[in-house]
């Protein structure tokens, strides 16, 4: 009995501490996360961090300088996960997209992660069509998703990978009366699935002066400038495209970088809007990935590397009370086996290049087949929709004023003052 007697003080609880750490008051666990009872509902709302150097590097006397990062790696795939939730709904409620249709589409990644939760959501089969380049683990991962994955095996002669995929799509559409093909590069409803984001930009920032956003099917640039315009008529719009990418006028040529640039002419691409466009090289993009990571703790893909390296340069060039939004359309999660992956770097010759404080300006994108960073703002539309025979956009921006870079936008009128003062509060820089 006093064996038993010893044995069960062991197992009892330890005494508690004389005077215990008090447990935290329910008003201290509120929390304004959403509660989702469906996946479609987790897209949205993204946070926006401030990112400063070395991405700003500045003399001393402009230490501070910065910009406002839209992390939209915070969705579950990524940003393009509102357009294709936003294109599958308003297929739906045309009729064009029926009940238990196949969705099928073309896709270098992040948009298949987005149809894929639109499939799930709406109960609709998905198939991606792809190419060699998609990683192993996106490949993967969209299978995980319940897609399925098709890959074109050989590029076409004067589109690329991009035609190729496309015309894979066209295939598989003619074999399937009832499927539907979203087209994200020449349909509109890409470029309205992003005002609410923009709207998010407004009552996170209370201002934006300028925009900065990468270029590939041109649906987010022009729906996030065009809500923004609204509100700030001066916003600036620069453009964040890849070397070798056709969108801008450039010819066509291999292209290693995914997720922004194209070798076709995307419908979506609002040329008028841009103030000015930038071209980064992939090496470029990676030095920029990899600093976002080691000082920010957020990063993502080739086009969250090329954006920033444009954002923190505009943010260094231009006055201090410029408002910056540059928008970062996914995490790193896919590039693991890319941008992340150090064999794969050197294999590339993607080490050991820094970029410069400055790009390489140009008078227009004809000057010059491009290899590294290069501002140009001249913006080209190459085809040449207005038939006038001369494919430079005319600016009605900031390239007729050469201060206006530096410039504050004109108020808007008393009612949109109010409702910004009243629905978005004033943050620091």
């Amino acid at each position: 009995m006093q064996h038993l007697a010893v044995r069960a003080q062991a197992l009892r609880a330890p005494a508690l501490p004389t005077d215990p750490t008090p447990l935290p008051s329910p008003a201290s666990l509120l929390t304004t996360a959403n509660r989702c009872q469906r996946p479609a509902t987790m897209v949205g709302n993204t946070p926006v961090l401030w990112i400063t150097e070395p991405l700003t590097p500045a003399p001393a006397s402009a230490h501070g300088r910065g910009f406002w990062a839209k992390l939209e790696g915070a969705n579950p795939g990524g940003m393009k996960d509102r357009t294709a939730l936003h294109m599958v709904a308003r297929a739906t409620a045309r009729g064009e997209l029926t009940p238990g249709a196949q969705i099928i589409e073309s896709t270098s990644g992040t948009l298949g992660l987005g149809l894929a939760l639109a499939g799930i959501e709406h109960r609709h089969p998905v198939t991606l069509v792809t190419d060699p380049g998609l990683e192993p683990l996106m490949r993967h991962m969209l299978a995980a998703y319940g897609a399925r994955v098709e890959m074109v095996s050989e590029p076409h002669p004067a589109g690329g990978w991009q035609q190729a995929r496309r015309d894979r799509v066209t295939e598989l559409l003619a074999d399937d009366p009832r499927a539907w093909c979203p087209d994200q590069y020449r349909n509109p409803d890409n470029q309205e699935a992003y005002e609410p984001l923009a709207m998010e930009l407004v009552a996170q920032l209370g201002r934006v002066d300028a925009l900065v956003c990468s270029v590939g099917t041109g649906g987010h640039s022009a729906g996030i400038a065009k809500v923004l315009r609204r509100y700030f008529p001066r916003l600036r719009l620069i453009g964040v495209d890849t070397v070798a990418s056709t969108i801008f006028g450039q010819p066509a040529g291999h292209r290693l970088m995914r997720g922004l640039g194209s070798s076709i002419h995307p419908d979506n691409v609002d040329y008028p809007a841009f103030d000015e466009i930038h071209w980064v090289a992939p090496a470029e993009a990676v030095w920029a990935c990899r600093t976002l990571a080691a000082t920010h703790h957020a990063s993502g893909g080739w086009s969250v590397g090329a954006v920033a390296l444009v954002a923190g340069w505009l943010a260094r060039t231009s006055d201090a009370d410029v408002r910056i939004a540059a928008v970062f359309p996914d995490g790193p999660l896919r590039y693991f086996d890319t941008v992340y992956n150090d064999e794969y770097c050197r294999e590339h010759g993607l080490f050991g290049i820094e970029p410069p404080n400055e790009p390489v300006t140009i008078a227009h994108p004809s000057a010059v087949v491009l290899d590294s960073w290069t501002r140009c703002t001249t913006v080209v539309d190459p085809k040449n929709r207005d038939g006038t025979g001369d494919p430079t956009v005319p600016q009605s921006h900031s390239d007729t004023d050469p201060d206006a870079r530096h410039a504050r936008p004109a108020p808007t009128d008393q009612a949109q003052r109010s409702h910004i003062a009243e629905t978005a509060p004033e943050v620091g820089p």
